[in-house]
């Protein structure tokens, strides 16, 4: 597969009430590409006039066709979009690794994964009900609407954008809102050329728009009056930030954060399964998601048999190019994120950790020009360390032992985060048990990375608020609305209420 962006540095503009447009000031920015460290694409550099034109779109959207359209009108584009999501697949995965550094065969299964997303919330938008409730006072009939909570901003991460878009825009749709997109600004490109899509599936103007820009776009995104609702996924620090600004206005916000996830494999597992899940867990994509399995809680008994086949297993993974097929682990996304990875290496050596694999980043061939860095596994960590703590969002694997099972609970919930765990072993009773002592919003038993567009997905404690995914996402993009009837047509007393 060639790449992308070899000659001509490719631009796209922003989509903003169904034209393509520059940012007000003209100015634009590059996105690089991880692999050859060489800009590949432009975008424009949004900023607050651009970010209140898109708001303003959004907002006559909800008041022109979409706001009439009928529930299954919208469950047919959105249905359409999804098929041309399908037909788009490819292109789609090529640009997102390229923007990205993400496996082309990851890039590929997400791509070809989002149709089903898009189909899922197309079915349940005229399925959204309301109820009648029996009202204590004889003379009214009571009864509940479910509405569009208004106008949705949403604030990408760049580690999956088209993915992460997917789990609030179907349900945004499919509940009535309008949508503005923000995309990382190390990433925009996937979502440019989605928003090709949305105009092709015959959308209204204003339903969805993106703007390109830096930190300071998403903070203009999220402070915009207009904005009822702020969806984010991202850093902890930053989800504080957009909390607070989201507040300012008394906007909803559906916040996915950071996790510092544990990997709890018990003595009698079945070390293989766990080792490929602790492979999984920290190594696929990176080590650069939310849910990484970033800490290897293991029986001190199989702890050396465990952590020496996982070195064994290190040694033969391919890095490489993203987009060649066989690449297992492709670059860090971009320099800044690279270097954040180097010095948390240091950090835990400089704290008693030892290296047992990686912890360098390769200076030969193709792979001294990229973001690469080795796979990573640090052993003689404490749970008080800062690479036990913090997250490193990089391919590096923090190992603790302990004794006991009371022991593995304490120090799995012994983090300021509680986005995802997993348990590994034969005994199903102890599973379950350890499972539902876990403080965290996704458990895996005997698995590790495994999400579904249909099943809830979110964090506890600062790991976030709120849930995608599922019907709970769905309602995250609704608010209730009572209706009260008089049917008696009698006058009353205006000084009683009832």
């Amino acid at each position: 597969m060639s790449r992308r962006g070899a000659g001509d540095v490719e631009y796209r503009q922003m989509y903003i009430g169904g034209k393509w447009v520059d940012a007000e000031t003209g100015e634009t920015f590059g996105t690089v590409d991880p692999f050859t460290g060489k800009v590949w694409a432009r975008a424009p550099l949004g900023g607050a006039a651009d970010v209140r034109k898109a708001v303003r779109a959004a907002t006559d959207a909800l008041s022109g066709p979409w706001g009439t359209m009928s529930a299954s009108a919208r469950g047919t584009l959105i249905r359409r979009l999804g098929q041309l999501i399908a037909e788009h697949t490819e292109e789609l995965a090529e640009i997102e690794t390229t923007d990205n550094g993400k496996v082309i065969r990851e890039t590929r299964g997400q791509m070809a994964g989002l149709p089903a997303t898009y189909e899922y919330f197309a079915g349940a938008a005229d399925k959204i009900q309301g109820s009648t409730i029996p009202s204590p006072h004889t003379n009214f009939f009571t009864y509940t609407r479910r509405e569009p909570i208004g106008v949705v901003a949403a604030i990408l991460p760049w580690n999956s954008p088209l993915y992460l878009l997917a789990s609030k825009l179907a349900p945004a749709l499919a509940a009535g809102c309008a949508f503005v997109a923000k995309p990382a600004e190390q990433t925009p490109m996937s979502t440019l050329k989605f928003a090709e899509l949305v105009a092709e599936a015959g959308f209204p103007d204003g339903v969805f728009n993106v703007v390109t820009g830096a930190g300071a776009t998403g903070a203009a995104l999220s402070a915009d009056p207009g904005v009822a609702k702020v969806t984010f996924t991202g850093s902890t620090a930053t989800g504080t930030a957009v909390m607070k600004a989201a507040a300012e206005h008394i906007a909803d916000v559906t916040l996915e954060l950071g996790g510092k996830s544990p990997n709890i494999v018990f003595a009698d597992t079945d070390i293989e399964a766990a080792m490929n899940g602790v492979m999984a867990g920290i190594f696929a994509a990176t080590g650069q998601t939310c849910i990484a399995g970033s800490r290897l809680l293991v029986a001190r008994e199989i702890h050396d048999e465990l952590v020496g086949k996982l070195a064994e297993r290190i040694k033969t993974i391919k890095l490489g190019d993203p987009l060649d097929t066989a690449t297992e682990v492709g670059p860090i996304a971009f320099d800044g994120q690279l270097d954040k990875v180097c010095s948390y290496v240091e950090i835990g050596l400089g704290e008693g950790a030892t290296l047992v694999s990686g912890g360098r980043r390769p200076t030969e061939g193709d792979l001294r020009d990229g973001y690469f860095f080795e796979p990573t596994i640090l052993t003689g960590v404490r749970n008080d360390m800062r690479v036990a703590r913090e997250e490193i969002f990089g391919p590096v694997l923090s190992v603790i032992p302990f004794d006991s099972e009371e022991e593995a609970v304490r120090i799995a919930n012994d983090t300021a985060y509680g986005l995802a765990a997993a348990v590994w072993t034969r005994d199903i009773q102890r599973a379950h048990r350890v499972a539902h002592q876990l403080n965290a919003g996704s458990i895996w038993i005997n698995s590790y990375r495994v999400l579904a567009y249909n099943v809830p997905y979110g964090g506890f404690r600062q790991s976030g608020i709120g849930r995608e995914n599922g019907l709970e996402g769905l309602d995250a993009y609704l608010q209730t609305k009572s209706v009260w009837v008089e049917l008696t047509g009698a006058s009353r007393d205006p000084f009683k209420l009832g």
